[in-house]
């Protein structure tokens, strides 16, 4: 079975859904690996590297998908990319069809069976798999590093002959992997560390990591179970906006890391907030593909406000650490293919009654199958135009011969009677006619 692998075409993407590492692996289950020419070079991976992991490579989109019967990308592939699919085949990749469900449809309709990844049931036996989480992990670290580039002064205390440099104090709201990571990075750059998140169970993860829990403590936040956090009250908003006010106020740096999928990010840090913020506090906001926690971010900029506040609200957060973003992503691809591949038989089988496949599975058999996609139609592709017919001249008229014409000397054919005897010229007059067109007897 061939498996292709795409380069990504979306602006600041330099992920690869597959590497040397992973190719070796691929390879050894008995699939023929096809890269596409270029797709490693946002993640310092070559063409060469990929070949001598046993990959082949192809140019162009086209050449790669011919034949495949598992593609893996990072991002959904853009539509012409997607039409080269070939029917049936299945690809794997982040969607983000949460937020256009419509386009289900249309993948259906090209007969593409899809896994999102991003759907991907949190459990532990899908932990190895999980792509949100390992994206997210480098993305907090990033959002640190980042941030402590634009802040103008030292993360740790530095005390010198010439006076003493105060350590910088980081707020970080949401406790979620991309939370805790960076809540741990600033905790190692020497920062002092502080963090909210509506969740009761985050307040020990985040004590846990040296950092001070900012948040209202009440019944509602009592009730708050699970993973994930729930619509809180008007009330219980009002008092945490009147907290976190407070607290962004006096600190140098903000990272806001709340990105709901499929739907616009909650504003947590509004314009007032940043108003009054010190002039040099930095604001890194994680949620900018989302629209941004933070009501003053550009989303894919990074600017300075009036008041002299630098927001960053680059997209693609995972994508600005490419090499190691890439190394974790393909990693999953890897995990999930691997978990359902029957050696035996040569060929991935996801039996549609597993947890995991129920997960990520969106589109199979040309319907659309997962739940929360329930009413989307499947489109059928519009058949392409047929070609215009090339223009054709009329043919010239007896009457008037065109001046380019030839004098032709019309000849008697031989006798079907005397085939040996040599033909005989006939004095015939000279007229002017059209040339035969081709395939045209005389």
């Amino acid at each position: 079975m061939r498996l292709a692998v795409l380069k990504e075409r979306r602006p600041s993407e330099t992920r690869v859904a597959a590497t040397p590492e992973t190719v070796k692996k691929l390879v050894q289950l008995g699939l023929a690996v096809a890269v596409e020419a270029g797709a490693g070079a946002g993640a310092s991976i070559s063409d060469a590297d990929f070949t001598a992991a046993g990959a082949e490579i192809a140019n162009g989109a086209a050449a790669t998908l011919a034949g495949a019967g598992i593609v893996f990308a990072v991002q959904l592939p853009e539509p012409a990319e997607r039409a080269a699919i070939p029917h049936g085949a299945l690809l794997v990749c982040t969607s983000g069809l949460m937020a256009d469900k419509q386009t289900a449809g249309q993948v259906a309709g090209l007969g593409i069976d899809l896994a999102a990844m991003e759907l991907l049931p949190r459990t532990s036996r899908a932990q190895a798999m999980d792509v949100l989480s390992s994206q997210a992990n480098l993305a907090g670290y990033r959002a640190v590093i980042e941030g402590a580039f634009a802040f103008d002064r030292g993360f740790p205390m530095m005390m010198t002959a010439a006076g003493t440099v105060p350590p910088a104090r980081v707020f970080v709201m949401g406790a979620g992997v991309a939370g805790l990571q960076a809540i741990a990075t600033a905790r190692r750059l020497g920062a002092i560390v502080s963090a909210t998140d509506v969740r009761p169970a985050a307040k020990e993860e985040i004590k846990s990591l040296g950092a001070s829990f900012v948040g209202v403590e009440d019944e509602e936040t009592a009730k708050q179970t699970g993973a994930y956090a729930k619509e809180m009250s008007a009330e219980f908003r009002r008092k945490q906006a009147e907290l976190i006010t407070a607290t962004v106020a006096k600190n140098d740096m903000v990272i806001c890391t709340a990105l709901v999928q499929g739907g616009r990010a909650p504003t947590l840090v509004t314009n007032a907030m940043v108003a009054g913020m010190k002039p040099g506090s930095v604001i890194v906001d994680l949620a900018s593909d989302g629209g941004g926690n933070c009501e003053a971010t550009r989303p894919g900029e990074a600017y300075i406000t009036a008041n002299g506040v630098k927001i960053l609200g680059y997209r693609n957060w995972p994508g600005r650490i490419g090499v190691a973003a890439s190394a974790l992503y393909a990693k999953n691809l890897l995990t999930f293919l691997t978990a359902f591949w029957d050696k035996t038989a040569q060929a991935l089988k996801l039996p549609p009654d597993d947890d995991i496949v129920k997960g990520v599975m969106v589109t199979r058999g040309g319907a659309v199958i997962h739940p929360a996609f329930e009413g989307v139609v499947t489109v059928a592709p519009a058949p392409a135009a047929p070609p215009a017919p090339p223009p054709q001249a009329a043919p010239p008229t007896a009457a008037e011969p065109p001046a380019s014409a030839p004098a032709v000397e019309t000849v008697a054919p031989p006798s079907a009677a005397e085939p040996d005897q040599p033909r005989k010229k006939k004095p015939r007059a000279t007229v002017a006619r059209p040339a035969p067109e081709s395939g045209e007897a005389e």
